[in-house]
């Protein structure tokens, strides 16, 4: 079985994120966002070397990951399973908005993982998908480049790490982060590089 070297890149800043608003309106990076991307581009690498080696570039269909893996000089496919957590009837909607409207469910999908009270996707759904994917990922080897969301990023780390999926909430991962995932066929193994 071949090895595999996974690099998960988060997209850079969108007005919605900076807004602290739930994902689902496909916002592109904004200004600061891609300035942000295009600094990380000029610099050539991340610790790991250069993000142009590798075998396969994924980013998720949303316009500010595609946007992010373009201004990095990849050229991405885009993969399905790499799509941010479905939010339902929350889609741009910020924290204080549903906590003033509807605080009860606001609390329950904070505190469940397993809670959807807009409608959409819970949190183990999304570590589902993510996890089907990164098994795919660890079966087929090979050094692989995904550009995707900040929250599918964080249960990728979980699901590779065999945590309980509520643990998710104690890993965080800014725009522009680069989480690398390796295995030689037996499991997941997080690297962490010096800065």
């Amino acid at each position: 079985m071949t090895g595999t070297s996974l690099r998960l890149v988060a997209h850079g800043h969108t007005a919605a994120l900076r807004r602290a608003r739930f994902g689902g309106t496909d916002d592109g990076l904004d200004e600061g966002g891609l300035r942000a991307v295009l600094a990380q581009a000029h610099a050539g690498s991340d610790r790991h070397g250069p993000l142009s080696v590798h075998d396969t570039c994924l980013s998720s269909p949303a316009a500010a990951a595609r946007q992010t893996a373009d201004a990095l000089g990849l050229l991405p496919t885009s993969e399905a399973a790499l799509a941010d957590c479905d939010y339902g009837d929350w889609s741009g909607l910020s924290l204080e908005e549903i906590a003033g409207t509807h605080p009860q469910a606001l609390h329950d999908w904070l505190s469940d993982a397993d809670s959807a009270p807009h409608g959409g996707e819970s949190v183990t759904a999304v570590r589902d998908r993510v996890g089907s994917w990164l098994d795919e990922q660890h079966r087929a080897g090979g050094r692989v480049i995904a550009v995707t969301h900040a929250l599918v990023i964080r249960v990728a780390v979980v699901h590779a790490l065999g945590l309980p999926t509520a643990t998710y909430r104690q890993v965080d991962v800014e725009p522009l982060a680069i989480v690398r995932l390796t295995s030689q066929g037996t499991r997941w193994h997080l690297r962490l590089g010096a800065a």
